[in-house]
């Protein structure tokens, strides 16, 4: 990793976030504490970026530099808040279209999802803070450069991301192999949004439980599931064939 994507230091990260630089997350020695190291915490806390105590070999592996127990990854992305695209997209007439990625921890498929999702014409991509891929420069090489044109929201409560987008007239609808229902049984013409679970664990049941609607892509092989990139594909095209963008 190169040095110019981390910025290490407690009086470093702090001025680097106070300054408004895009920052991914914050590696912390466990054991750290101090005056400085609450103020890190207070700053990180308000500009909601995840942070993460680790044992300081760890942060060794990653720098040499002096970094005083603490690491930060510079963002290769400016993240939106989906509270703010939601009413925009309103505003401006256009039919909502995002995609939600609970736990896509791979930076391939995160890339090919995203490089899909722009293609596609979805709106916006929200992640999680924590448990989630990192937009860094593979990512973008892998997406194409997708990821510098279309909007990611990285958000504290996914929950909450969901039941605002519900609120705002957008119906979730979740992809998973647990669903009875066939992905062109849905219906997608009005303002929606697909969520797609990783492949290991697939989505959140909490999440799962506040969606509008489960469905299922068939699958007649022996393994049980598609790559996740693939089947975003599947969902997103699905959803231009209902709205009549290509012809049936």
């Amino acid at each position: 990793m190169k040095e110019k994507e981390m910025i290490f230091g407690l009086r470093a990260v702090i001025e680097a976030v106070q300054a408004g630089k895009d920052i991914d997350r914050v590696l912390v020695k466990r054991e750290l504490q101090g005056e400085l190291f609450r103020e890190l915490q207070e700053v990180l806390v308000l500009h909601e970026i995840p942070i993460q105590k680790v044992p300081i070999e760890r942060i060794d592996r990653i720098t040499r530099k002096n970094h005083q127990g603490v690491l930060a990854f510079i963002s290769a992305v400016t993240y939106q808040k989906i509270e703010d695209i939601v009413p925009l997209l309103y505003e401006t007439g256009k039919n909502p279209f995002i995609v939600i990625l609970d736990g896509i921890t791979d930076v391939r498929n995160f890339g090919a999802i995203a490089r899909t999702c722009e293609v596609a014409g979805v709106d916006a991509i929200v992640i999680p803070a924590r448990g989630s891929v990192r937009v860094n420069a593979d990512a973008i090489k892998t997406s194409a450069g997708a990821l510098h044109s279309i909007p990611v929201c990285r958000e504290l409560n996914m929950k909450e991301s969901i039941q605002f987008l519900r609120n705002s007239g957008i119906k979730v609808v979740a992809a998973t192999e647990k669903a009875a229902e066939n992905y062109t049984s849905s219906t997608y013409v009005d303002p929606i949004a697909i969520l797609l679970g990783s492949e290991d664990v697939g989505i959140n049941p909490e999440i799962m439980r506040i969606c509008d609607d489960l469905v299922q892509i068939p699958v007649f092989g022996t393994i049980q599931s598609l790559n996740v990139s693939v089947a975003a594909g599947v969902m997103l095209y699905e959803v231009i064939r209902q709205r009549g963008a290509i012809s049936n």
